[in-house]
């Protein structure tokens, strides 16, 4: 079901605030993970709808806005759509060479200006997009960051097409109807006029099959989503349109 109007979804969220400001002071981070970084426990697969997140070992921030992202990300999914019951506290982290991550279909992974894949993840990413997973990669910048996740990426697709997408793309119709894909880049970069750019992979190189990977450049969506919350520090109409990005296109991953 798609809206018909213009939802204010900053404005929705606040409502939701005192469940995910008591997420934040219930939970603890577990530990610190033996492959790179604090994580929280993961949950055991249940057939739910958990935000997924990907877990590099490289150099480079994968949990930037963790876990607060995916918490009101998950409680703007139950409050906008019919997702059976999402998680909303608990969202998983993976490295790509993680069988567990087959099970579940979307998976997001951030800045991948740092990301360098070992030989292990490379096979993992490649089998999890053979399997029909789809990837949602978010938040860079500059030229040598691209180059750093181009680098990446063709080393588990070497034959893939990067394709700019336009919003015309059924991603951006795949929820809501999103009309514009000038969105800026958050805080005092967007000020200074660096606006999103979308891109996209698709399978055999054939703009009419669907996509495996989704790719935000000069933007991040990850952020106005975890600071949604915060009155003042985003535009209310930035961040409305990441949320409707987002679940864009967990709402295309999970239904092609």
């Amino acid at each position: 079901m798609r809206p018909r109007a213009v939802f204010w979804i900053a404005g929705l969220l606040l409502v939701a605030l005192p469940l995910v400001a008591l997420a934040q002071r219930g939970g603890g981070f577990g530990g610190f993970g033996r492959r790179g970084g604090y994580v929280l426990p993961n949950v055991p697969y249940d057939g739910r709808f958990n935000v997924v997140r990907i877990r590099y070992l490289s150099r480079g921030s994968w949990n930037a806005d963790y876990p607060l992202m995916e918490r009101n990300l998950a409680t703007m999914l139950e409050a906008m759509t019919s997702l059976p019951r999402p998680h909303l506290e608990d969202s998983n982290v993976f490295t790509l060479d993680d069988p567990e991550l087959m099970k579940y279909p979307v998976a997001y992974l951030t800045e991948p200006g740092y990301w360098i894949p070992n030989d292990e993840e490379v096979e993992g990413l490649r089998q999890y997009l053979d399997k029909g997973g789809f990837l949602i990669v978010d938040d860079f910048h500059f030229a040598n960051e691209w180059y750093v996740f181009e680098n990446a990426i063709r080393r588990v697709l070497p034959t893939a097409r990067i394709d700019r997408l336009d919003v015309t793309h059924p991603i951006f119709n795949a929820f809501f109807a999103i009309e514009t894909l000038d969105i800026p880049y958050p805080g005092r970069l967007g000020e200074q006029g660096l606006m999103g750019e979308f891109y996209g992979i698709h399978e055999d190189n054939d703009p009419d099959k669907r996509l495996n990977v989704i790719i935000n450049y000069n933007i991040d969506i990850g952020d106005y989503m975890e600071w949604s919350h915060d009155q003042g520090l985003y535009e209310f109409a930035s961040t409305n349109e990441a949320y409707k990005l987002a679940i864009n296109y967990i709402t295309y991953g999970l239904t092609h």
